[in-house]
């Protein structure tokens, strides 16, 4: 058993006495809200799919929540949650390679942005770098939520940039009609020879035992680009040093040089393929729910090398043999708990989460084995949901989380370490009539210890929000605003980091002196929701104190680049709109224009320049023609190009892709049958997200024609 499973058990039994958070357990309402795009709520069209509660549901400090879901889920499935979500406001990607991605939410990644599987975190590796995936697969999703603004106090008081929470049936939430119930999608991607599918099924035992069992399998070649794979100053830098090599009289040098930088057509060492397979059982009946499950991630994918790098291993220069290249296997053993009871009186229900993962991958050059990477660790959170009175709702919960942390080899760039953190939270809502006001408050207090260097540290952290939103009666139109002030610990890595890594190509240092982040941030938002038109509009902006951040010191040690983790004063802001409007009705069909914006400015403070890998100003506009049977969607993305850039980094040109899809539903919206299709970047454009660590040797994919089918009975 590990130690962190040794270290939890008597506290996880004694959290489930305590107050707690917002868990998405609740087993009767199916959220009425709309997404900012007018996406469906439910994946599969039927009536088993219940996720946000509903204290949580109507919050106005939930003004920053996106949904993904139904066809648009299916037809945006990547190998990451990250490359999915792209078309959503505020949201971009790391884009590190097609087989690791994870969210960028206002510009913000890493730490700073919690992945979450129903309301508890991946318990991966992937917040650690950006070259580690997700262990979450889009395949088995059926519902993608975006957290961004206070929202996020609900699941962790470091996620100042936001969460993203994905919920799948593996812990079934109710006791389908149907003896079997069948749920499958498959698809094929052309850029990257991608070929996927994935199902389900439940079965229930009793009118209120149900069990669940799901699969997936996705496998790619190395992904297709249009155009050199070396972005215009790389692929100069590169000829410049054959030019070099060639004064010198090193012509096979030269000549290796000149080969990089002319490739073309496919990123090398990109390929991927991922397995899963998950099975639960729930107990369901009026006075509560009670649901257990076990899964299981495998996936092994390459990791893309930047041209010209090397690095060392022990201090010490390679010489005399090539590397192989560099590609990691991933596995992960996941449990998972969830319930609730129903109480009655001023606390309602008491609703319970747990998840406990053993994760371990390997980071691999050629055949040879570089370093190894474990994590163990259990999440555990509850809360009790207070019952409405005279207008007054809420809840308040507590959460645990521990985890451990080793990495052996070569390059283990982080020490062994641990991290034991528990919180207390409370959110209440008041409906004054055409007011409503918010507040929530967390308390998170986070240990941190390395014990082969003597580190131990202990931090505390007050977060909090408050939120007044007016909406006259029977009117479409509500307008508010937030006030926040976060406190986040730093992590693990940001303290503790200093040697190569090798998947990076980067030597990364920390520094364990540093104190606690602090942020305040605002928003004002409006929004209109009628039948035919769906507005949004939010500002925003993020003041810090102490902020931290890796950036590249134009060093080099060990024959790799130095990044530094570094803290000073910090500045974002930026907005985020979307819009949705019927235009026009005939034949049958709705005709809807859409469209999106967002733009994220971040700096220091005092002259001290932009923030690392910022995604520039972003316009998406479709036209949609939508009926019973058939939607057919034309949309135009334009990302501006990024000169505001930090010391040592590149910048990046503007791109414009244009994208098609078309949905058919052969027995109409309540049959069980989508086919899809959609061709990606049609006219094969460049493009590179400037939020990549790797935008300079890995741009995005070429022209993707993608089909797909959807199933459900």
């Amino acid at each position: 058993m590990s130690i962190a499973l040794k270290k939890l058990l008597p506290i996880s039994a004694a959290i489930l006495a305590l107050p707690a958070t917002p868990a998405l357990a609740q087993q009767d309402k199916i959220p009425s809200e709309r997404a900012e795009r007018g996406l469906e709520d439910d994946f599969h069209n039927d009536d088993m799919i219940v996720v946000t509660a509903p204290y949580v549901e109507h919050l106005d400090i939930l003004a920053g929540t996106s949904v993904l879901s139904g066809d648009e889920l299916a037809e945006d499935l990547r190998g990451q949650i990250g490359d999915s979500l792209t078309g959503l406001p505020g949201v971009s990607s790391t884009s590190f390679a097609p087989g690791s991605s994870r969210p960028v939410l206002r510009g913000f990644q890493g730490p700073r942005v919690r992945v979450l599987t129903d309301g508890i975190g991946s318990l991966d590796a992937s917040n650690t770098s950006v070259d580690h995936a997700v262990t979450i697969d889009p395949l088995t999703a059926q519902r993608v939520e975006v957290l961004r603004g206070p929202a996020v106090l609900l699941f962790g008081g470091d996620a100042i940039g936001g969460a993203v929470n994905v919920i799948d049936k593996r812990i079934p939430r109710d006791i389908p009609d149907d003896a079997v119930h069948l749920d499958a999608v498959g698809g094929y991607g052309s850029a990257a020879n991608d070929w996927s599918i994935a199902g389900s099924v439940d079965v229930p035992l009793t009118p209120k035992l149900v069990i669940h069992a799901d699969g997936s399998f996705r496998d790619t070649d190395d992904v297709r680009v249009p155009g050199f794979v070396l972005s215009p100053a790389l692929r100069a830098e590169v000829l410049a040093a054959a030019a070099e090599e060639t004064e010198e009289g090193h012509a096979d040098e030269a000549a290796e040089l000149t080969d990089t930088a002319n490739l073309s057509g496919r990123v090398p060492n990109t390929a991927s393929r991922t397995e899963t397979a998950g099975a639960g059982i729930a107990f369901i009946d009026d006075g509560g729910n009670l649901g257990f499950s076990v899964s299981y991630y495998d996936t092994d994918y390459g990791v893309p090398a930047r041209p010209g790098s090397g690095h060392a291993h022990g201090g010490e220069e390679a010489e005399g043999e090539e590397e192989g290249p560099v590609t990691i296997g991933l596995r992960q053993i996941r449990a998972d708990l969830r319930g609730g009871v129903n109480l009655g009186g001023f606390f309602e229900a008491l609703n319970f989460r747990a998840g406990y993962s053993d994760y371990e991958h390997t980071e691999f050059e050629g055949d040879e084995i570089g370093t190894v990477f474990s994590v163990s660790g259990i999440e555990a959170r509850a809360e009790l949901v207070q019952a409405e009175h005279n207008g007054w709702r809420g809840v308040i919960g507590s959460q645990v989380l521990v985890r451990d942390f080793n990495a052996i080899g070569a390059e283990a760039f982080v020490p062994k370490n641990s991290i034991e953190s528990w919180a207390l939270f409370a959110v209440q809502e008041v409906d004054l009539g055409n007011w409503e006001a918010e507040g929530a408050m967390r308390f998170d207090q986070t240990g941190i210890s390395a014990n082969s260097i003597g580190f131990d540290r202990s931090f505390n952290t007050l977060s909090g929000a408050i939120g007044l939103a007016y909406a006259p009666d029977d009117s479409a139109i509500k307008i508010g605003t937030n006030l926040s002030r976060s406190e986040r610990a730093p992590s693990a890595e940001e303290l503790l980091s200093n040697g190569p890594h090798i998947a990076t190509q980067a030597f990364e240092i920390g520094n364990p002196n540093f104190i606690t982040e602090k942020s305040w941030g605002g928003e004002l938002y409006a929004r209109w929701d009628s039948d035919d038109v769906q507005l949004s509009a939010t500002i925003y902006a993020n003041l810090f104190n102490d902020y931290i951040f890796e950036a590249e010191t134009g060093a080099e040690q060990d024959g790799l680049p130095v990044f530094q983790y570094l803290q000073r004063d910090a500045t974002y802001y930026g907005f985020e709109t979307s819009a949705s409007v019927v235009f026009a009705r005939a034949g049958g069909f709705d005709f809807v224009a859409d469209g999106v914006a967002d733009y994220v400015r971040a700096k220091i403070d005092n002259g001290g320049g932009a923030i690392p890998r910022i995604p520039p100003l972003r316009l998406l506009g479709g036209l949609k023609a939508e009926s019973d049977r058939l939607d057919l969607r034309a949309e135009v993305e334009w990302s501006a190009s990024q000169n505001k850039v930090a010391a040592f980094e590149t910048t990046t040109d503007s791109f414009t892709m244009v994208n098609a899809s078309a949905a058919w539903r052969p027995f109409g919206k309540d049959g069980n049958i989508t086919l899809l299709a959609s061709a990606n970047n049609i006219f094969g454009v460049n493009a590179r997200r400037h939020a990549s660590f790797t935008k300079d040797y890995v741009p995005l994919s070429g022209r993707d024609i993608r089909v797909s089918a959807k199933f459900s009975f």
